[in-house]
């Protein structure tokens, strides 16, 4: 692998005797894994299922290494039963220590890995705000949150100085996994390589800075801030932390850590832990839930046996708030569960209301594996049903199809189908 000079310089100067096992470990293949989602299986139960080999991840009880290839290719990583996640980046969202009820925010969250992981804590309880700037790197973490059948989501894409407007000493806990020069991505992403530079790493150190000054404004008293990098590089880690803390007489440093390649199964991270010993803790004005309920319960009784609260009405399309799920203007992508749309006099379900249930809380159609990878092609298929129906796979949510006269007619939407 041809690194650039000036960074094998830095590493050599800062690694000293540890730099020969540091520049070897490039001569391994990137390591890959998976993150079970517990919100859909545990993680004893994938085990008994998986079609890989798994071997536990240290620092994430959910987490697995796993040899083979074709991990988002499967109609399990389809069911949303696992994420495929780098297994060192895997070491930041349990040390935030989420607990159930809480306020989390994941300020730069696309494209979802370690803001999933903040919803499998929250395990529908309380309320998280995942956010990103790039609307379209925003749309791909908008999915993954549907396909791993979050309910208690608020996705949005807005800059952090603009949530820190309106999110003041609001969020209980805050992950700020920080756009980085990305020095731990160099095997899994060789273009990283040639886009490398020291100016990258100051520019990168310089937005890492202001970033982590709103997520300051946002943290209430007693709030746990996580900050991560998949960078190497001092000014972006620990002279960064070091100078944030400086700053800032109410945070006090619980725990900082780096993970280099050579000492770990995987491609590297750095992590802080901080808490906010100062200020206070705002509650905001819940977004009022308002939408004519009478058409999408008549559908909600014939269909599901499951009861959704907080309808809210955007346009056409219907919403399941989160609970006392906060007002803002922010751009938001979603919020909560997105019911479907109110078309004309009838009720269209979408499909992250098909991801989020259970197979008890809906009629369901438990298809074989040929008709759930052609389902998944967008493909019909025969069915002796009436209605709407839940596609599952082994009891697995796969979406919506509506049958009639012999015909199970494809619900899948184009944009998620293989």
């Amino acid at each position: 692998m041809n690194l650039p000079i000036e960074f094998v310089e830095r590493m050599k100067s800062g690694l000293g005797e540890n730099f020969e096992k540091f520049l070897s470990s490039y001569d391994r293949p990137a390591e890959k894994g998976l993150r079970v989602n517990t919100l859909k299986i545990s993680a004893e139960e994938f085990k008994k299922i998986s079609p890989f080999s798994l071997e536990q991840v240290p620092w994430e009880e959910n987490g697995f290494y796993v040899a083979d290839e074709g991990l988002g290719k499967t109609l399990y990583h389809a069911a949303g039963l696992y994420y495929v996640q780098e297994p060192s980046a895997m070491c930041a969202a349990p040390e935030l220590g989420v607990k159930k009820g809480e306020r989390v925010l994941d300020l730069c969250s696309a494209p979802g890995g370690k803001g999933t992981s903040l919803a499998q804590r929250l395990d529908g309880s309380g309320i998280l705000f995942l956010n990103e700037i790039n609307f379209s790197r925003a749309k791909i973490l908008s999915s993954n949150v549907e396909r791993l059948g979050v309910k208690n989501a608020v996705v949005t894409c807005a800059s952090p100085e603009k949530l820190s407007g309106e999110f003041f000493e609001y969020f209980d806990k805050i992950l700020v996994d920080a756009p980085c020069s990305g020095e731990g991505m160099f095997k899994k992403e060789e273009a990283a390589i040639p886009e490398w530079s020291l100016d990258n790493v100051k520019l990168c150190a310089a937005r890492q800075q202001e970033i982590l000054d709103s997520a300051y404004k946002m943290l209430a008293f007693g709030g746990r801030l996580v900050y991560s990098t998949c960078t190497f590089a001092p000014e972006e880690d620990e002279i960064q932390i070091e100078a944030f803390i400086a700053s800032h007489a109410d945070i006090r440093l619980l725990k900082m850590q780096k993970l280099y390649p050579h000492e770990i199964r995987g491609e590297g991270h750095f992590f802080a832990v901080m808490e906010k010993t100062g200020g206070g803790r705002r509650d905001l004005k819940p977004l009022k839930p308002s939408a004519d309920e009478k058409l999408y319960r008549q559908w909600e009784r014939e269909n599901l046996n499951v009861t959704f609260k907080n309808l809210h009405l955007a346009g056409s399309v219907l919403y399941s708030l989160p609970q006392d799920c906060p007002k803002t203007s922010a751009q938001t992508l979603r919020a909560g569960v997105r019911l479907g749309e109110l078309l004309k006099g009838r009720f269209e379900p979408s499909h992250s209301l098909a991801m989020c249930l259970k197979k008890e809380e809906a009629h369901c159609i438990d298809v074989e594996e040929k008709t759930a990878l052609g389902y998944l092609r967008g493909l019909t298929f025969e069915s002796n049903e009436r209605g709407w129906r839940l596609v599952t796979y082994k009891g697995y949510p796969l979406g919506w199809c509506k049958a009639s006269d012999g015909t199970a007619k494809n619900k899948l939407p184009k944009g998620v189908r293989i």
